[in-house]
């Protein structure tokens, strides 16, 4: 499995609400100069996380946007997955039952291992876990 640009991008950009630690709206605009990130690229990527209900954009002067909930309410898996789809290897790993071979074939099953462990760490990491190990890779 590899995560895609858009996937480790919409990470960096919901991390970086979350540092912000604001009830006052972040412009996309800052975000992508601290990111290094093209701000055209975050307002695609912006879009799919304010559709899935995980910002919430608001319009105007001083506009910008906000997490939806607090950090500790997200799951890296739950933004990732916005992004990605499935995280799952192969397709068999998710539903054994789209390929004939499934009842005879053990690498299906291992598939199926490696997709629960990569899901065991994305749904048990949350935002407010990364924001913690990021101030104390600052030391702050």
């Amino acid at each position: 499995m590899k995560i895609s640009t858009k996937g480790r991008y919409a990470l960096r950009l919901m991390l970086d609400l979350a540092l912000a630690d604001s009830s006052e709206p972040i412009p996309l605009r800052d975000v992508a100069k601290r990111q290094d990130i093209s701000d055209k690229y975050l307002e695609q990527i912006v879009t799919q996380l304010s559709r899935a209900n995980l910002v919430r954009s608001v319009r105007g002067a001083g506009g910008g946007y906000l997490l939806t909930r607090t950090p500790e309410e997200y799951t890296v898996g739950e933004i990732l997955r916005v992004l990605e789809g499935s995280l799952a290897p192969v397709t068999c790993a998710e539903n054994a039952a789209c390929c004939d071979r499934s009842s005879e074939c053990v690498t299906q099953e291992l598939y199926a291992q490696i997709s629960a462990a990569v899901s065991a760490v994305v749904d048990h990491t949350t935002l407010a876990d990364l924001v913690k190990r990021t101030h104390e890779r600052q030391g702050s």
